[in-house]
Protein backbone atom coordinates (compact mmCIF):
# COMPACT_ATOMS: atom_id res chain seq x y z
CA UNK A 1 0.00 0.00 0.00
CA UNK A 2 1.49 3.15 -0.85
CA UNK A 3 1.96 5.70 1.87
CA UNK A 4 -0.92 8.26 2.59
CA UNK A 5 0.31 12.13 3.77
CA UNK A 6 -1.98 14.01 5.96
CA UNK A 7 -1.22 17.75 6.39
CA UNK A 8 -2.49 19.76 9.46
CA UNK A 9 -2.27 23.21 9.21
CA UNK A 10 -3.86 27.02 10.65
CA UNK A 11 -3.38 29.68 12.50
CA UNK A 12 -1.76 28.93 15.89
CA UNK A 13 -3.40 27.72 18.85
CA UNK A 14 -6.93 26.48 16.68
CA UNK A 15 -5.70 22.84 17.61
CA UNK A 16 -3.79 21.64 14.92
CA UNK A 17 -1.47 19.19 17.15
CA UNK A 18 -5.49 17.88 19.08
CA UNK A 19 -7.03 17.34 15.43
CA UNK A 20 -3.79 15.74 14.18
CA UNK A 21 -3.24 13.51 17.19
CA UNK A 22 -6.39 12.68 16.98
CA UNK A 23 -6.24 11.37 13.70
CA UNK A 24 -3.14 9.43 14.39
CA UNK A 25 -4.97 7.59 17.22
CA UNK A 26 -8.07 6.89 14.80
CA UNK A 27 -5.67 5.17 11.39
CA UNK A 28 -3.39 3.75 14.79
CA UNK A 29 -6.25 1.79 15.95
CA UNK A 30 -7.45 0.65 12.31
CA UNK A 31 -3.92 -1.39 12.16
CA UNK A 32 -2.22 1.31 10.44
CA UNK A 33 1.50 2.05 10.61
CA UNK A 34 0.74 5.62 11.03
CA UNK A 35 3.83 8.39 11.92
CA UNK A 36 2.83 11.93 13.12
CA UNK A 37 5.89 14.75 12.48
CA UNK A 38 5.52 18.34 14.20
CA UNK A 39 7.57 20.97 11.88
CA UNK A 40 6.37 23.74 14.64
CA UNK A 41 9.32 24.85 16.66
CA UNK A 42 6.90 25.18 19.81
CA UNK A 43 5.95 21.28 19.69
CA UNK A 44 4.37 19.86 22.47
CA UNK A 45 3.43 16.45 21.33
CA UNK A 46 5.60 15.04 23.98
CA UNK A 47 3.04 16.97 26.25
CA UNK A 48 -0.26 15.78 24.62
CA UNK A 49 1.30 11.95 24.81
CA UNK A 50 2.61 12.33 28.36
CA UNK A 51 6.28 10.82 27.46
CA UNK A 52 9.51 12.14 26.05
CA UNK A 53 9.70 12.12 21.97
CA UNK A 54 12.00 14.84 20.43
CA UNK A 55 14.31 14.97 17.33
CA UNK A 56 13.73 10.93 16.11
CA UNK A 57 11.18 8.50 15.58
CA UNK A 58 9.96 7.30 19.13
CA UNK A 59 6.70 4.77 19.29
CA UNK A 60 4.01 5.77 21.05
CA UNK A 61 3.25 3.82 24.62
CA UNK A 62 0.19 2.01 25.08
CA UNK A 63 -0.74 2.25 21.53
CA UNK A 64 0.38 -0.41 18.70
CA UNK A 65 1.38 0.95 15.82
CA UNK A 66 1.56 4.85 16.44
CA UNK A 67 4.95 6.89 16.32
CA UNK A 68 5.76 10.16 16.54
CA UNK A 69 8.74 12.97 16.33
CA UNK A 70 9.11 16.12 16.80
CA UNK A 71 11.75 18.00 14.41
CA UNK A 72 14.11 20.28 16.45
CA UNK A 73 14.72 23.29 14.29
CA UNK A 74 18.47 24.00 15.09
CA UNK A 75 19.06 20.72 15.07
CA UNK A 76 17.85 20.12 11.91
CA UNK A 77 19.43 22.97 10.68
CA UNK A 78 23.36 22.01 12.16
CA UNK A 79 22.34 18.44 10.08
CA UNK A 80 21.68 20.38 7.40
CA UNK A 81 24.65 22.71 7.10
CA UNK A 82 27.08 19.69 8.36
CA UNK A 83 25.29 16.92 5.31
CA UNK A 84 26.10 20.41 2.63
CA UNK A 85 29.47 21.91 3.93
CA UNK A 86 31.19 17.98 4.35
CA UNK A 87 32.12 17.03 0.72
CA UNK A 88 33.11 21.05 0.78
CA UNK A 89 36.03 20.19 3.34
CA UNK A 90 37.88 18.09 1.16
CA UNK A 91 37.85 20.62 -1.88
CA UNK A 92 38.43 24.09 -0.87
CA UNK A 93 40.12 25.84 1.52
CA UNK A 94 38.99 27.48 4.36
CA UNK A 95 38.53 30.40 2.97
CA UNK A 96 35.99 29.24 0.45
CA UNK A 97 34.70 27.25 3.33
CA UNK A 98 33.81 30.04 5.82
CA UNK A 99 32.31 32.15 2.60
CA UNK A 100 30.36 28.86 2.37
CA UNK A 101 29.40 28.43 6.16
CA UNK A 102 28.04 32.63 5.90
CA UNK A 103 26.21 31.66 2.60
CA UNK A 104 24.17 29.22 4.80
CA UNK A 105 23.89 31.11 8.03
CA UNK A 106 20.49 32.79 6.54
CA UNK A 107 16.99 32.49 7.59
CA UNK A 108 15.99 30.38 4.58
CA UNK A 109 18.37 27.87 5.61
CA UNK A 110 16.52 27.01 8.72
CA UNK A 111 13.16 26.73 6.81
CA UNK A 112 14.75 24.88 4.35
CA UNK A 113 16.75 22.41 6.82
CA UNK A 114 12.54 21.79 8.33
CA UNK A 115 11.61 21.42 5.42
CA UNK A 116 14.55 18.89 3.75
CA UNK A 117 13.39 16.66 6.75
CA UNK A 118 9.91 16.04 6.32
CA UNK A 119 10.77 16.15 2.42
CA UNK A 120 12.54 12.70 3.97
CA UNK A 121 9.07 11.58 5.19
CA UNK A 122 7.70 11.64 2.15
CA UNK A 123 10.11 9.59 0.41
CA UNK A 124 9.47 7.07 3.40
CA UNK A 125 7.54 3.82 2.88
CA UNK A 126 7.28 1.81 5.69
CA UNK A 127 4.28 4.10 7.39
CA UNK A 128 1.03 3.38 5.95
CA UNK A 129 -0.33 7.23 7.09
CA UNK A 130 2.07 10.22 7.89
CA UNK A 131 0.74 12.80 9.61
CA UNK A 132 2.63 16.13 9.15
CA UNK A 133 1.65 18.51 12.17
CA UNK A 134 2.73 21.64 10.73
CA UNK A 135 4.16 25.02 12.10
CA UNK A 136 1.70 27.75 12.25
CA UNK A 137 0.11 28.93 8.67
CA UNK A 138 2.56 31.84 7.43
CA UNK A 139 5.62 30.02 8.21
CA UNK A 140 3.79 26.27 6.89
CA UNK A 141 3.12 28.11 3.20
CA UNK A 142 6.43 29.30 2.92
CA UNK A 143 8.01 26.24 3.57
CA UNK A 144 5.85 24.97 1.00
CA UNK A 145 6.71 27.92 -1.50
CA UNK A 146 10.72 26.90 -0.80
CA UNK A 147 10.94 24.21 -3.58
CA UNK A 148 9.53 25.99 -5.85
CA UNK A 149 11.25 28.98 -5.53
CA UNK A 150 14.43 26.76 -4.90
CA UNK A 151 14.68 24.46 -8.18
CA UNK A 152 14.24 27.41 -9.84
CA UNK A 153 16.93 29.35 -8.37
CA UNK A 154 19.41 26.30 -8.56
CA UNK A 155 18.62 26.41 -12.41
CA UNK A 156 19.00 29.81 -12.63
CA UNK A 157 22.26 29.53 -10.38
CA UNK A 158 24.12 27.08 -12.46
CA UNK A 159 24.03 29.35 -15.86
CA UNK A 160 25.52 31.73 -13.87
CA UNK A 161 27.81 31.84 -11.07
CA UNK A 162 27.18 28.83 -9.66
CA UNK A 163 26.67 29.92 -6.15
CA UNK A 164 23.39 29.89 -4.35
CA UNK A 165 22.10 31.26 -1.05
CA UNK A 166 22.48 27.51 0.30
CA UNK A 167 25.77 27.15 -1.25
CA UNK A 168 27.48 26.02 -4.67
CA UNK A 169 24.74 24.84 -7.30
CA UNK A 170 26.82 21.17 -7.85
CA UNK A 171 26.87 20.04 -4.15
CA UNK A 172 22.54 20.62 -4.53
CA UNK A 173 21.71 19.92 -7.46
CA UNK A 174 20.71 16.46 -7.09
CA UNK A 175 18.31 17.61 -4.18
CA UNK A 176 15.89 19.20 -6.60
CA UNK A 177 14.59 16.33 -8.02
CA UNK A 178 13.77 15.27 -4.48
CA UNK A 179 11.52 18.54 -3.51
CA UNK A 180 9.95 18.33 -7.18
CA UNK A 181 8.86 14.86 -6.33
CA UNK A 182 7.58 16.35 -3.05
CA UNK A 183 5.51 18.92 -4.63
CA UNK A 184 3.65 16.33 -7.11
CA UNK A 185 3.24 14.61 -4.26
CA UNK A 186 1.87 17.19 -2.43
CA UNK A 187 -0.54 18.82 -5.44
CA UNK A 188 -1.88 14.76 -5.51
CA UNK A 189 -4.77 14.26 -3.73
CA UNK A 190 -5.11 10.39 -4.24
CA UNK A 191 -1.39 11.01 -2.42
CA UNK A 192 -2.01 13.48 0.39
CA UNK A 193 -4.69 15.54 2.31
CA UNK A 194 -4.06 19.62 2.93
CA UNK A 195 -6.69 20.01 6.12
CA UNK A 196 -7.30 23.41 7.69
CA UNK A 197 -7.93 23.78 11.74
CA UNK A 198 -9.68 26.96 12.39
CA UNK A 199 -11.74 28.20 15.32
CA UNK A 200 -15.46 29.77 14.78
CA UNK A 201 -14.04 33.58 14.65
CA UNK A 202 -13.66 35.91 12.53
CA UNK A 203 -9.42 36.07 12.95
CA UNK A 204 -9.09 32.73 12.09
CA UNK A 205 -11.48 32.36 9.06
CA UNK A 206 -10.16 35.07 7.60
CA UNK A 207 -6.16 33.42 7.98
CA UNK A 208 -7.93 30.28 6.57
CA UNK A 209 -9.29 32.13 3.95
CA UNK A 210 -6.03 33.67 3.24
CA UNK A 211 -3.77 30.84 3.71
CA UNK A 212 -5.91 28.40 1.34
CA UNK A 213 -6.10 30.76 -1.85
CA UNK A 214 -2.23 30.88 -0.86
CA UNK A 215 -1.77 27.01 -1.75
CA UNK A 216 -4.20 26.92 -4.47
CA UNK A 217 -2.08 29.20 -6.12
CA UNK A 218 0.81 26.69 -5.19
CA UNK A 219 -1.76 23.92 -7.28
CA UNK A 220 -2.41 22.36 -3.77
CA UNK A 221 -5.87 21.69 -2.52
CA UNK A 222 -7.11 22.36 0.87
CA UNK A 223 -9.10 18.55 1.10
CA UNK A 224 -11.21 19.24 4.14
CA UNK A 225 -11.34 22.34 7.03
CA UNK A 226 -11.91 21.26 10.71
CA UNK A 227 -13.51 23.61 12.62
CA UNK A 228 -12.92 23.74 16.35
CA UNK A 229 -13.54 24.52 19.59
CA UNK A 230 -17.73 25.05 19.71
CA UNK A 231 -19.41 24.86 22.82
CA UNK A 232 -21.55 22.03 23.20
CA UNK A 233 -25.71 23.71 22.53
CA UNK A 234 -27.07 21.64 26.12
CA UNK A 235 -24.17 23.75 27.65
CA UNK A 236 -25.12 27.20 26.40
CA UNK A 237 -27.54 27.96 29.24
CA UNK A 238 -26.71 31.28 30.39
CA UNK A 239 -26.62 34.56 28.75
CA UNK A 240 -22.57 35.00 28.36
CA UNK A 241 -21.83 31.10 26.34
CA UNK A 242 -25.29 31.31 24.20
CA UNK A 243 -23.79 34.56 23.31
CA UNK A 244 -20.46 33.22 22.13
CA UNK A 245 -22.59 30.10 21.16
CA UNK A 246 -24.13 32.30 18.55
CA UNK A 247 -21.29 33.87 17.75
CA UNK A 248 -19.70 30.63 16.79
CA UNK A 249 -22.58 29.07 14.69
CA UNK A 250 -22.52 32.66 12.79
CA UNK A 251 -19.17 32.07 11.81
CA UNK A 252 -20.18 28.18 10.93
CA UNK A 253 -22.53 29.60 8.68
CA UNK A 254 -20.05 31.99 6.99
CA UNK A 255 -17.23 29.22 6.69
CA UNK A 256 -19.79 26.98 4.77
CA UNK A 257 -20.97 30.30 2.34
CA UNK A 258 -17.41 30.54 2.06
CA UNK A 259 -16.04 27.01 0.91
CA UNK A 260 -19.04 25.46 -0.21
CA UNK A 261 -16.70 22.80 -2.57
CA UNK A 262 -14.78 21.39 0.90
CA UNK A 263 -15.90 19.23 2.99
CA UNK A 264 -16.42 21.27 6.55
CA UNK A 265 -16.59 18.83 9.57
CA UNK A 266 -16.80 20.37 13.65
CA UNK A 267 -15.93 19.42 17.09
CA UNK A 268 -17.23 20.53 19.82
CA UNK A 269 -15.00 21.36 23.41
CA UNK A 270 -14.45 18.70 25.89
CA UNK A 271 -14.87 18.97 29.06
CA UNK A 272 -11.18 18.58 30.10
CA UNK A 273 -7.39 18.77 28.42
CA UNK A 274 -7.18 16.70 24.64
CA UNK A 275 -4.25 14.62 26.24
CA UNK A 276 -3.56 10.90 26.16
CA UNK A 277 -4.70 7.92 23.99
CA UNK A 278 -8.06 7.65 25.80
CA UNK A 279 -8.79 11.24 25.11
CA UNK A 280 -7.57 11.30 22.07
CA UNK A 281 -10.28 8.09 21.07
CA UNK A 282 -12.82 9.52 22.44
CA UNK A 283 -12.10 12.87 19.98
CA UNK A 284 -11.72 10.78 17.34
CA UNK A 285 -15.17 9.51 17.74
CA UNK A 286 -16.66 12.87 17.07
CA UNK A 287 -14.26 13.23 13.87
CA UNK A 288 -14.36 10.33 12.22
CA UNK A 289 -17.70 8.38 13.50
CA UNK A 290 -19.87 12.19 14.97
CA UNK A 291 -21.23 14.67 12.29
CA UNK A 292 -24.10 11.63 11.47
CA UNK A 293 -21.86 8.69 11.83
CA UNK A 294 -21.57 9.30 7.90
CA UNK A 295 -18.96 6.43 5.85
CA UNK A 296 -16.24 8.41 4.37
CA UNK A 297 -16.47 8.56 0.46
CA UNK A 298 -14.18 5.98 -0.39
CA UNK A 299 -16.55 3.38 1.63
CA UNK A 300 -19.04 4.32 -0.44
CA UNK A 301 -17.60 3.77 -4.23
CA UNK A 302 -14.66 1.14 -3.54
CA UNK A 303 -15.33 -2.38 -2.90
CA UNK A 304 -15.09 -2.60 0.46
CA UNK A 305 -13.43 -6.26 2.43
CA UNK A 306 -13.31 -8.09 -1.00
CA UNK A 307 -16.94 -7.56 -1.99
CA UNK A 308 -18.35 -5.93 -5.60
CA UNK A 309 -19.84 -2.68 -5.03
CA UNK A 310 -22.49 -1.70 -6.63
CA UNK A 311 -23.20 1.99 -6.92
CA UNK A 312 -26.83 3.44 -8.10
CA UNK A 313 -27.60 6.56 -9.00
CA UNK A 314 -31.08 7.97 -9.05
CA UNK A 315 -32.71 11.54 -9.28
CA UNK A 316 -35.11 13.84 -10.89
CA UNK A 317 -34.30 13.84 -14.64
CA UNK A 318 -32.09 16.66 -15.85
CA UNK A 319 -30.10 17.02 -12.39
CA UNK A 320 -26.47 14.91 -14.00
CA UNK A 321 -27.13 11.50 -12.85
CA UNK A 322 -25.60 9.85 -16.04
CA UNK A 323 -22.49 12.95 -14.99
CA UNK A 324 -21.92 11.71 -11.84
CA UNK A 325 -22.38 7.68 -12.81
CA UNK A 326 -19.56 8.48 -15.48
CA UNK A 327 -17.78 10.26 -12.91
CA UNK A 328 -17.64 7.52 -10.46
CA UNK A 329 -17.52 4.62 -12.76
CA UNK A 330 -13.96 6.18 -13.81
CA UNK A 331 -13.05 7.11 -10.14
CA UNK A 332 -13.13 3.48 -9.62
CA UNK A 333 -11.62 2.02 -12.55
CA UNK A 334 -8.64 4.53 -12.32
CA UNK A 335 -8.38 3.56 -8.69
CA UNK A 336 -7.68 -0.53 -10.18
CA UNK A 337 -11.01 -1.96 -10.00
CA UNK A 338 -12.38 -3.39 -12.82
CA UNK A 339 -15.65 -1.75 -13.51
CA UNK A 340 -19.24 -1.85 -15.61
CA UNK A 341 -20.97 1.68 -15.96
CA UNK A 342 -24.52 0.59 -16.83
CA UNK A 343 -27.75 3.17 -18.71
CA UNK A 344 -31.31 2.40 -18.89
CA UNK A 345 -31.54 5.98 -19.60
CA UNK A 346 -33.45 5.45 -23.25
CA UNK A 347 -31.54 8.84 -24.80
CA UNK A 348 -28.41 6.94 -24.45
CA UNK A 349 -26.62 10.07 -22.72
CA UNK A 350 -23.86 8.18 -21.55
CA UNK A 351 -22.24 7.70 -24.95
CA UNK A 352 -22.53 11.69 -25.20
CA UNK A 353 -21.17 11.93 -21.89
CA UNK A 354 -18.11 9.65 -22.10
CA UNK A 355 -17.37 10.79 -26.45
CA UNK A 356 -17.31 7.20 -26.54
CA UNK A 357 -19.83 4.76 -28.73
CA UNK A 358 -21.77 2.61 -25.54
CA UNK A 359 -24.14 -0.29 -27.60
CA UNK A 360 -26.05 -2.67 -25.87
CA UNK A 361 -23.01 -5.13 -25.62
CA UNK A 362 -20.47 -4.68 -22.98
CA UNK A 363 -17.70 -2.37 -24.32
CA UNK A 364 -14.45 -1.40 -23.47
CA UNK A 365 -14.05 2.40 -23.05
CA UNK A 366 -10.97 3.69 -24.67
CA UNK A 367 -8.74 5.55 -22.86
CA UNK A 368 -9.81 4.43 -19.25
CA UNK A 369 -7.88 1.27 -18.09
CA UNK A 370 -10.19 -1.35 -16.31
CA UNK A 371 -13.51 0.75 -17.89
CA UNK A 372 -16.41 -1.13 -19.46
CA UNK A 373 -20.03 0.02 -20.70
CA UNK A 374 -23.24 -0.89 -21.66
CA UNK A 375 -26.95 1.16 -22.26
CA UNK A 376 -29.94 -1.38 -21.54
CA UNK A 377 -32.11 -0.90 -24.55
CA UNK A 378 -35.48 -0.21 -23.00
CA UNK A 379 -37.94 -0.83 -25.21
CA UNK A 380 -35.87 -3.87 -26.27
CA UNK A 381 -36.02 -5.23 -22.58
CA UNK A 382 -39.67 -4.69 -22.27
CA UNK A 383 -40.00 -7.00 -25.32
CA UNK A 384 -37.95 -9.98 -24.34
CA UNK A 385 -39.74 -9.52 -20.64
CA UNK A 386 -43.25 -9.65 -21.98
CA UNK A 387 -42.53 -12.74 -24.34
CA UNK A 388 -40.59 -14.42 -21.73
CA UNK A 389 -44.07 -14.09 -19.36
CA UNK A 390 -46.75 -14.51 -21.96
CA UNK A 391 -44.61 -17.46 -23.42
CA UNK A 392 -44.62 -19.45 -20.44
CA UNK A 393 -48.31 -18.15 -19.75
CA UNK A 394 -49.55 -19.76 -22.81
CA UNK A 395 -48.73 -23.62 -22.32
CA UNK A 396 -50.58 -23.00 -18.72
CA UNK A 397 -53.48 -20.65 -18.91
CA UNK A 398 -56.38 -20.26 -21.22
CA UNK A 399 -56.65 -17.10 -23.91
CA UNK A 400 -58.94 -15.02 -21.54
CA UNK A 401 -56.24 -15.29 -18.63
CA UNK A 402 -53.48 -14.48 -21.47
CA UNK A 403 -55.19 -11.55 -22.47
CA UNK A 404 -55.78 -10.11 -19.06
CA UNK A 405 -51.57 -10.95 -18.66
CA UNK A 406 -51.04 -8.74 -22.03
CA UNK A 407 -53.36 -5.85 -20.57
CA UNK A 408 -51.43 -6.24 -17.13
CA UNK A 409 -47.98 -5.74 -19.36
CA UNK A 410 -48.88 -3.11 -21.10
CA UNK A 411 -48.09 -1.10 -17.74
CA UNK A 412 -44.89 1.65 -17.54
CA UNK A 413 -44.23 -0.58 -14.23
CA UNK A 414 -43.42 -3.37 -16.77
CA UNK A 415 -40.69 -1.25 -18.37
CA UNK A 416 -39.19 -0.68 -14.75
CA UNK A 417 -39.48 -4.71 -14.07
CA UNK A 418 -37.59 -5.70 -17.35
CA UNK A 419 -34.80 -2.97 -17.19
CA UNK A 420 -34.23 -4.54 -13.38
CA UNK A 421 -34.61 -8.16 -14.59
CA UNK A 422 -31.31 -7.49 -17.22
CA UNK A 423 -29.47 -5.36 -14.21
CA UNK A 424 -30.09 -8.91 -12.17
CA UNK A 425 -28.32 -10.36 -15.40
CA UNK A 426 -25.03 -8.50 -15.21
CA UNK A 427 -25.56 -8.68 -11.12
CA UNK A 428 -24.84 -12.04 -11.46
CA UNK A 429 -21.78 -12.44 -13.09
CA UNK A 430 -18.30 -12.26 -11.55
CA UNK A 431 -16.53 -10.33 -14.20
CA UNK A 432 -16.71 -7.18 -12.48
CA UNK A 433 -15.33 -5.71 -9.02
CA UNK A 434 -17.53 -2.18 -9.42
CA UNK A 435 -20.79 -1.80 -11.05
CA UNK A 436 -22.31 2.09 -11.36
CA UNK A 437 -25.92 1.84 -12.52
CA UNK A 438 -27.15 5.07 -14.20
CA UNK A 439 -30.59 5.14 -13.10
CA UNK A 440 -31.70 3.11 -10.44
CA UNK A 441 -35.11 0.86 -9.62
CA UNK A 442 -37.91 3.02 -7.22
CA UNK A 443 -38.88 1.43 -4.18
CA UNK A 444 -42.31 0.80 -6.50
CA UNK A 445 -39.96 -2.21 -8.39
CA UNK A 446 -37.86 -3.53 -5.93
CA UNK A 447 -41.69 -4.20 -4.07
CA UNK A 448 -42.56 -6.00 -7.20
CA UNK A 449 -39.41 -7.96 -6.96
CA UNK A 450 -40.72 -9.03 -2.75
CA UNK A 451 -43.85 -10.28 -4.11
CA UNK A 452 -44.64 -13.81 -2.95
CA UNK A 453 -44.71 -15.18 -6.10
CA UNK A 454 -43.86 -14.29 -9.56
CA UNK A 455 -45.62 -11.92 -12.04
CA UNK A 456 -47.48 -14.61 -13.84
CA UNK A 457 -48.71 -16.26 -10.52
CA UNK A 458 -49.97 -12.55 -9.68
CA UNK A 459 -52.35 -12.22 -12.69
CA UNK A 460 -53.09 -16.14 -12.32
CA UNK A 461 -54.04 -15.88 -9.07
CA UNK A 462 -56.31 -12.17 -10.08
CA UNK A 463 -58.15 -14.97 -12.20
CA UNK A 464 -59.11 -17.17 -9.52
CA UNK A 465 -57.00 -20.10 -11.27
CA UNK A 466 -54.63 -22.23 -8.90
CA UNK A 467 -51.37 -20.44 -7.37
CA UNK A 468 -49.24 -23.09 -7.18
CA UNK A 469 -45.48 -21.86 -7.66
CA UNK A 470 -43.21 -24.38 -10.17
CA UNK A 471 -39.55 -25.03 -9.46
CA UNK A 472 -38.85 -22.85 -12.28
CA UNK A 473 -40.63 -19.81 -9.77
CA UNK A 474 -38.98 -20.59 -7.20
CA UNK A 475 -35.50 -20.83 -8.83
CA UNK A 476 -36.15 -17.69 -10.07
CA UNK A 477 -37.76 -15.87 -6.81
CA UNK A 478 -34.65 -17.18 -4.87
CA UNK A 479 -32.37 -15.06 -7.43
CA UNK A 480 -34.17 -12.05 -6.80
CA UNK A 481 -34.17 -12.42 -3.06
CA UNK A 482 -30.63 -12.37 -3.58
CA UNK A 483 -30.50 -9.40 -5.65
CA UNK A 484 -33.10 -7.81 -2.84
CA UNK A 485 -30.62 -9.00 0.18
CA UNK A 486 -27.27 -7.35 -1.94
CA UNK A 487 -29.40 -4.05 -2.55
CA UNK A 488 -30.01 -3.63 1.34
CA UNK A 489 -26.56 -5.14 2.56
CA UNK A 490 -24.59 -1.30 2.74
CA UNK A 491 -21.07 -2.94 2.37
CA UNK A 492 -21.49 -3.98 -1.21
CA UNK A 493 -24.29 -1.34 -2.49
CA UNK A 494 -24.27 2.44 -2.24
CA UNK A 495 -27.65 4.14 -3.24
CA UNK A 496 -27.25 7.73 -4.17
CA UNK A 497 -29.78 10.81 -5.53
CA UNK A 498 -28.61 13.50 -7.52
CA UNK A 499 -30.02 16.66 -7.19
CA UNK A 500 -29.25 20.87 -7.96
CA UNK A 501 -30.25 23.16 -4.76
CA UNK A 502 -33.83 24.02 -5.87
CA UNK A 503 -36.95 22.68 -3.79
CA UNK A 504 -38.27 20.46 -6.59
CA UNK A 505 -35.38 18.07 -7.43
CA UNK A 506 -34.64 18.27 -3.28
CA UNK A 507 -38.27 17.09 -2.67
CA UNK A 508 -38.62 14.49 -5.59
CA UNK A 509 -35.50 12.92 -4.64
CA UNK A 510 -35.87 12.70 -0.34
CA UNK A 511 -39.46 11.08 -1.52
CA UNK A 512 -37.98 8.52 -3.98
CA UNK A 513 -35.38 8.06 -0.76
CA UNK A 514 -38.26 7.13 1.65
CA UNK A 515 -39.82 4.95 -0.79
CA UNK A 516 -36.63 3.35 -0.99
CA UNK A 517 -36.70 2.64 2.92
CA UNK A 518 -40.21 0.56 2.71
CA UNK A 519 -37.89 -2.12 0.91
CA UNK A 520 -35.36 -1.46 3.77
CA UNK A 521 -32.86 0.49 1.77
CA UNK A 522 -31.10 3.11 3.11
CA UNK A 523 -29.87 6.08 0.83
CA UNK A 524 -26.20 6.77 1.26
CA UNK A 525 -25.41 9.19 -0.64
CA UNK A 526 -26.45 12.96 -1.55
CA UNK A 527 -25.04 14.90 -4.88
CA UNK A 528 -25.42 18.34 -4.76
CA UNK A 529 -24.61 19.36 -7.88
CA UNK A 530 -24.33 22.52 -10.19
CA UNK A 531 -23.18 24.88 -7.03
CA UNK A 532 -22.09 28.33 -8.45
CA UNK A 533 -18.46 28.86 -7.31
CA UNK A 534 -18.39 31.97 -4.88
CA UNK A 535 -15.87 33.14 -6.72
CA UNK A 536 -18.16 33.27 -10.25
CA UNK A 537 -20.68 34.56 -8.36
CA UNK A 538 -19.73 38.26 -9.16
CA UNK A 539 -23.04 39.79 -10.31
CA UNK A 540 -26.05 40.67 -8.20
CA UNK A 541 -27.73 38.08 -10.30
CA UNK A 542 -25.81 35.18 -9.57
CA UNK A 543 -25.01 36.44 -5.92
CA UNK A 544 -28.62 36.25 -5.18
CA UNK A 545 -28.82 32.60 -7.55
CA UNK A 546 -26.16 31.47 -5.04
CA UNK A 547 -27.53 32.57 -1.85
CA UNK A 548 -30.49 30.54 -2.73
CA UNK A 549 -28.47 27.44 -3.21
CA UNK A 550 -26.90 27.92 -0.18
CA UNK A 551 -30.09 28.27 1.75
CA UNK A 552 -31.32 25.03 -0.16
CA UNK A 553 -28.46 22.97 0.40
CA UNK A 554 -28.70 23.27 3.75
CA UNK A 555 -31.90 21.76 3.06
CA UNK A 556 -30.36 19.15 1.97
CA UNK A 557 -28.23 18.08 4.53
CA UNK A 558 -31.05 18.42 7.00
CA UNK A 559 -32.85 15.98 5.10
CA UNK A 560 -30.27 13.88 3.97
CA UNK A 561 -29.00 14.15 7.53
CA UNK A 562 -27.97 10.17 7.85
CA UNK A 563 -26.22 10.10 4.31
CA UNK A 564 -23.08 11.81 3.16
CA UNK A 565 -22.85 14.86 1.21
CA UNK A 566 -21.29 15.52 -1.97
CA UNK A 567 -21.17 18.65 -2.90
CA UNK A 568 -19.91 19.28 -6.98
CA UNK A 569 -19.54 22.69 -8.52
CA UNK A 570 -20.88 24.20 -11.84
CA UNK A 571 -18.42 24.25 -14.94
CA UNK A 572 -18.09 26.87 -17.30
CA UNK A 573 -18.30 23.75 -19.72
CA UNK A 574 -20.43 21.17 -20.52
CA UNK A 575 -19.39 17.96 -18.64
CA UNK A 576 -18.11 15.45 -21.63
CA UNK A 577 -15.14 13.58 -22.16
CA UNK A 578 -12.65 11.43 -20.33
CA UNK A 579 -10.41 14.29 -19.64
CA UNK A 580 -12.88 16.51 -17.85
CA UNK A 581 -14.41 13.55 -16.45
CA UNK A 582 -11.17 12.36 -14.81
CA UNK A 583 -10.51 15.99 -13.31
CA UNK A 584 -13.79 15.90 -12.07
CA UNK A 585 -13.73 12.96 -10.16
CA UNK A 586 -10.12 13.55 -8.57
CA UNK A 587 -11.65 16.89 -7.18
CA UNK A 588 -15.13 15.26 -5.82
CA UNK A 589 -13.97 11.84 -4.22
Amino acid sequence: METKFIFFSGKGGVGKTSMACTTGVYYADQGKRTLIVTTDPAANLSDVFEQEIGHRVTEIDGLENLFAMEIDPEKATNEYKERSLAPMRELFDEEMIKIAEEQLSGPCTEEMASFDKFIDFMEEDTFDIIIFDTAPTGHTIRLLELPVDWSKHIEESAKGSGQTCMGPVALIQESKQKYDHAIEKLRDTDKTDFIFVMQPEQTSLQETIRSSNELKELGINTTKIIINGFIPKEEAINHFFKSRYDMQQSYLAKAKETFIDIPIVTMELFDSELKGIEMFRKSSQKLFKGNNDKKSIENLIYPQNGKRKNIFFSGKGGVGKTSMACVTAIQTAKNGYKTLLMTTDPAAHIGNVLEKPVTDEITEIDGVDNLYAVKIDQKKATEEYKNMILSDAREKFDKTTVMTMEEELDSPCTEEMAAFQKFIEYANLEDFEVIVFDTAPTGHTLRLLELPMDWSKQIQFKAGESADISEADKKQRVKFQRVIEMLKDEERTTFAFVMYPEKTPIIEAFRASKELETVGIKTQLAVANLIIPKEQAITPFFRNRRRMQIKYFDEIVERFNEAKILQVPMYDNEIKGIDMLKRIGENCF
